[in-house]
C-alpha cells in the first residue's frame, strides 16, 4: 500500500485517530473575532478550529492533530464553507448543515449526535436532554455532552448551541470555555447569551 494512503491500524479501536497520513491540508483565515481554520482530506472536512487571537495558534493546533498536514488554498467546496463561517462570525444567519464532514472518522454514536446538532439554526439552542430524547433515551444526556466535548468541527457542528437543563449554559471544551460559548451565542443573537456578562465571569459548568 502506498504510504500516502496508509491508515493507522489503531483506527478501529480509536476512531478519533483515524486520519489518513500524508493527505491532510488546512487553511487559516481571518474572521470578525479572530483567526479560524479548517482542515480537510480529499475535499471532506476532518477538523475545524475556533477563532483565535493569533493564526499561529491555529496552525500549531492542526499540525499537532494532523501530523504531516500542509497549509493550502481550499478547494471550491471547502472555500464555500470558509466564506460562510466568515459570514456567520459577522452575525449573518448562515446555514452550514451541508458542510462536507468526514463523519466516518468519529464513533457512530458521536456521528448521530453531530447530525442532530447540525440542524440547530443560528440564534437557537437545545439542551443535551433534548438531543438525548431524539436519540431515543433521555438518560443519554451525559453521553451527548461527552460526544460534543470531542467535536472535531466546532462551528460546523455548532455544539455552542447546546445548553444544559434549567437554563444553565453547560460546559464548553473549546479554548475560552464558557466565555467563548457565550460570545458565539451573542453573535448569533441567541437569548442564552444574556445569561452573563461576556466580559465578566461566565456561568459555572454543570
Amino acid at each position: 500500500m502506498c504510504p500516502a494512503f496508509a491508515v493507522r491500524k489503531s483506527a478501529a479501536s480509536d476512531p478519533e485517530r483515524a486520519y489518513v497520513l500524508g493527505m491532510s491540508q488546512y487553511a487559516v483565515f481571518e474572521t470578525a473575532i479572530g483567526w479560524a481554520g479548517v482542515a480537510w482530506a480529499e475535499s471532506r472536512l476532518i477538523g475545524a478550529y475556533l477563532p483565535q487571537s493569533n493564526p499561529a495558534i491555529v496552525r500549531k493546533g492542526f499540525t499537532r492533530k494532523f501530523p504531516g498536514a500542509s497549509q493550502a488554498a481550499p478547494p471550491p467546496a471547502i472555500a464555500s464553507v470558509v466564506d460562510r463561517i466568515v459570514a456567520l462570525m459577522h452575525g449573518e444567519k448562515v446555514d452550514l448543515s451541508d458542510a462536507p464532514l468526514d463523519v466516518a472518522r468519529v464513533p457512530e454514536f458521536n456521528a448521530k449526535v453531530y447530525e442532530i446538532t447540525r440542524r440547530i439554526p443560528p440564534g437557537q439552542t437545545v439542551t443535551y436532554g433534548q438531543i438525548a430524547v431524539q436519540l431515543g433515551d433521555r438518560l443519554l444526556a451525559q453521553q451527548v455532552g461527552a460526544a460534543l466535548g470531542k467535536n472535531p468541527w466546532p462551528i460546523l457542528v455548532p455544539c455552542h448551541r447546546v445548553t444544559a437543563a434549567n437554563g444553565k449554559l453547560g460546559g464548553f471544551s473549546a479554548r475560552g470555555g464558557g466565555e467563548t460559548k457565550l460570545r458565539l451565542l451573542a453573535i448569533e443573537g441567541a437569548s442564552a447569551a444574556a445569561q452573563a456578562d461576556l466580559f465578566g465571569q461566565p456561568p459555572a459548568r454543570d
